[in-house]
Parts: C-alpha cells; structure tokens; sequence
C-alpha cells in the first residue's frame, strides 16, 4: 500500500501499457504500479509493496505468455480474479507525422507479430521494444517523423503521440487474459455463480499415470478448460502441469475428482479459486 494510504496493484510494463488500462479499468480504486519485469511485479507483492497483481497468462493468438507458469507455483501467491480484455493497437507517432512518412515501426514482439498486415501495408521496418507503452515512449523521445509506434491507444495520450490509424491488430478477436494474484487466499464462496479453480500437481512416474489421473475428471463431469505442462528445474522426466476446471472444491464432482488426482501424483497445489469472468461464456 501506497503512503498515502491508497491499495496499489502492480503491472508489468510502463504507463499505457495493456496491463494498465486493465488495471485502471477493474481496479480504479488502486494505484497502478508499473514495474519493469514480472519478478519485479511478484517481488513488489510478496514484499508488501503492492497489494495485488495485474498478470497476463493467456493470449488468444499468441498463447500463453512465457514464465509465468514457472513463477505461480513458488511464489506464494493466490490467483483471486480473471478479467479478459480484448487487444487494440494504434498506429502512433509524434504530432505532424503522416503514414508516408514513417520506415520504421517499435513495438512489443508480440505486439509486431500481431500487426504484420499494416507493417507490410507500409513497408516499415520492424523494431523490437520492451514492451508496447515504452515503445511509445521511445518514439516520443526520439520526436523523428520517420518513427512510429504500435501500442495501446492510452499510450498515445500519456506520451503526447498522434494516432495514424486505429485498430491495426490482424485479427479482431485478439484477446488476452489476465489473472489477479494476492498474497492473501480468498477462495469464492460456492453456489455464488460460476467458479474458476487453478492447480498444479506432478504426476508420479508410473505408467500411464497422466491418464489415470485426469480419468477422475471425465468420470465425475468435471469441465477441464486448461492443461499445460512443463518441465521443472530443466528435467525431462520431471514435468509440472497447470490445470484449469470449471467448478468448486467443494462440488461434490470435484471434491472426487480432486481426490482421485491423489492417488496419481506426489504434488497438487490449489493456486485459486475464483469467479469466473463473464467474458468465458461468450
């Protein structure tokens, strides 16, 4: 919490970034905290400096974002919240600039892999940025006609820029989903609504046992929405899965198929139980 007295919530990236503008619109009542990488964003947590954390897991094109699933099983912290926001870019540059005069375009890797029709439209050179608001900031400072920036239309207000063109992202349904950590464990209250439950777990190394362990699911009517794996501490017969179901803990089809997980692995670790965003029925 901020001196002034006001819960802060940290996000990595600069000012304008998407991070942001999710926080700013979940979480008005928060200070945004930028931060310049995700240790430092789950640092800032852990350590009390902020109260939550504003983190990308999932991208509806590029998939999921990268490390993140290494820090959430060791970090100490609770997944309480979903939010999904659907991705805008904008063509930007410093005031007086125009589409003809611009060759070279900054941007997040992702965020240029993303726009490639309009980068090809205009025949501009791509440069790689941090992230997508300092690629904004960087054009800003450099106050060259001949450079622009793809990032997130909030970044063309904090950074003084002209928007050349709206919406340059290739495809519409772009979207990403974020998940809001805290140091604290608040679980939803069941037969509140639709629920969310995240877990981790190792299977043991015994023939067959990823099958016998997610046949509790299937049995049970149990909606797994996610399964992903990943190897742990560079060990190909050590392998982690992050796992996401429909439903509560204490459903009693989820409360057996929990159980039955049990018998099939050495490890299971509830990283949340949450609400459900609206955004996962549509």
């Amino acid at each position: 919490m901020s001196q002034t007295g006001t819960p802060r919530i940290a996000y990595q990236g600069e000012p304008g970034a998407n991070s942001h503008l999710v926080c700013r619109e979940h979480y008005p009542d928060h200070e945004a905290m930028a931060c310049a990488s995700f240790e430092d964003v789950f640092a800032a947590v852990e350590g009390g400096e902020a109260d939550l954390a504003m983190i990308p897991i999932d991208n509806s094109i590029a998939g999921r974002v990268a490390d993140i699933h290494h820090f959430l099983p060791h970090s100490g912290l609770h997944i309480v919240a979903e939010h999904f926001l659907r991705i805008q870019f904008s063509l930007m540059a410093t005031p007086g600039t125009t589409l003809e005069s611009i060759r070279t375009v900054h941007s997040h890797v992702h965020a240029l892999g993303q726009c490639r029709k309009v980068i090809r439209e205009l025949g501009l050179s791509p440069v790689v940025s941090g992230d997508t608001a300092g690629a904004a900031r960087e054009v800003a400072e450099l106050a060259d006609p001949t450079q622009a920036a793809i990032s997130p239309p909030l970044a063309a207000d904090i950074y003084g820029l002209e928007v050349l063109r709206s919406d340059v992202e290739d495809e519409d349904h772009n979207t990403t989903r974020f998940v809001v950590l805290s140091r604290e464990y608040v679980e939803a209250p069941a037969g509140a609504g639709p629920v969310v439950t995240s877990f981790v777990f190792n299977v043991r190394n015994i023939p067959a046992a990823l099958y016998k362990a997610l046949g509790g699911f299937a049995t049970n009517g149990v909606n797994m929405t996610k399964l992903e794996s990943y190897m742990v501490d560079g060990h190909f017969t050590a392998t982690q899965f992050l796992a996401e179901v429909d439903g509560h803990p204490s459903d009693p089809g989820l409360a057996h198929a929990l159980e039955e997980l049990s018998f099939f692995t050495h490890e299971v670790k509830v990283l949340g139980v949450y609400p459900a965003a609206r955004e996962r029925g549509q």
